[in-house]
């Protein structure tokens, strides 16, 4: 954004900021956060402190102090901003993801060779997981959690934990888990969602799945096409009790299929055409196989009778290919229309297009601090640059609310 074009919206951004920082207890870290908001919204190659500072014609110390060592709390600006955030984007789905921020060093916290979708492959980064309000035409980070390999755990890590100031108690977590905490992070302030969407790297997770059934929130993931299941009509077997030890549980007797086999042997003709949504210069439709199966594999939920519930599978199978590209997994209700599930399965596509903005127009991946605390305040203050700006979208003539 151009200075000129921010001096006009100078009003708004200044009456955003004052509620966005309400929870910061000093009125200068209160401008501190304005002035780093602004910072983020001005026109520049990149967004760390001293390039921005220089932009902002200020000393980058008072960035710096701000984000590495004033005293405020990035979670309460985070669940006040999300709050905000559900108003804006109203939400259809919330979306769970995780991306690279490729750094060249080994300084910075959780900083390690792993995959990162963003490279395409194992590279040097950080990976920062978060949770996205998602609507077909906003979406918007509600919380983010810096994932922490298990190479930044145990006595050899102590030397860098300490450089960085990560919190003792913070230890190595799966993605997945981090995902789960966030959701209750979330809803202890009364946020829940109509339907969480992912990746394939958590709809294969069994755990996951688990967890989002414990919490009973309604999902659509994607998934594997090995993932693996048993058919419709599949009942287990009570095996006959010989008298000595607990009685046996109810089990199958058959071998579950992968999804790709259930599919194929449905044949591309038990599909239909679907349009999910219209795009820039088409409707966007293809060919769609919708089965109900009984989940396989580790940590399934059967009933006492040893019955696992029936969960969707959605195979996307265009023409011209042999077999189906992409599969999906849901628990939504058997009576939802065929339309509606594709569209939720590929809701994910909005948060892929704002990623763009984050990170190369607002450096969501610019901050080159070392700390901890420092990062997650970076992402926060990202993220509310980017609900600033997506509330100027979709109500350009509105001022924002208080």
């Amino acid at each position: 954004m151009r200075a000129g074009e921010l001096a006009v919206w100078r009003g708004r951004l200044e009456e955003f900021a004052a509620e966005m920082f309400v929870p910061l207890a000093r009125c200068d870290q209160r401008a501190k956060g304005g002035l780093y908001l602004r910072g983020l919204l001005l026109e520049g190659r990149r967004k760390s402190m001293q390039p921005m500072a220089e932009r902002l014609g200020v000393d980058h110390q008072r960035l710096q102090q701000f984000m590495t060592s004033s005293t405020w709390s990035a979670r309460e600006v985070g669940l006040r901003l999300a709050w905000r955030a559900v108003r804006a984007v109203r939400p259809e789905v919330w979306a769970v993801d995780d991306t690279g921020f490729p750094k060249d060093g080994t300084a910075s916290p959780g900083v390690a060779r792993q995959y990162s979708g963003t490279l395409g492959k194992v590279g040097n980064c950080q990976i920062g997981v978060s949770v996205h309000a998602v609507s077909d035409t906003a979406s918007c980070p509600l919380s983010w959690r810096l994932f922490l390999p298990q190479s930044w755990d145990g006595p050899q890590a102590e030397a860098r934990r300490a450089a960085c100031r990560i919190p003792d108690d913070v230890r190595h977590q799966p993605k997945w888990r981090l995902a789960l905490d966030m959701l209750d992070e979330l809803a202890g302030t009364g946020l829940r969602p109509a339907v969480v969407v992912a990746d394939a790297a958590y709809g294969a997770n069994a755990d996951f799945r688990r967890g989002l059934e414990d919490r009973s929130l309604a999902y659509v993931l994607q998934a594997k096409g090995e993932m693996t299941a048993y058919r419709q009509d599949e009942e287990p077997h009570q095996p006959a009790y010989g008298g000595l030890g607990p009685r046996p549980l109810p089990r199958y007797r058959t071998r579950p299929l992968a999804l790709r086999e259930h599919a194929l042997a449905a044949g591309r003709r038990a599909g239909r055409s679907i349009t999910w949504r219209k795009g820039s210069k088409a409707a966007m439709s293809s060919h769609f196989v919708l089965l109900k199966v009984r989940l396989a594999g580790r940590r399934p939920k059967p009933a006492a009778d040893g019955t696992i519930p029936l969960t969707w599978l959605i195979a996307q199978w265009p023409d011209g290919e042999r077999e189906p590209v992409k599969y999906w997994i849901s628990n939504l209700p058997a009576d939802i229309p065929a339309k509606d599930l594709v569209r939720l399965a590929k809701s994910r596509w909005r948060i892929e297009h704002d990623y763009r903005e984050l990170k190369t127009r607002l450096g969501l991946d610019h901050f080159e601090g070392r700390s901890f605390t420092g990062w997650h305040r970076h992402v926060t203050l990202v993220s509310a640059a980017h609900l600033f700006l997506t509330e100027q979208r979709t109500h350009p003539k509105a001022l924002s609310r208080a």
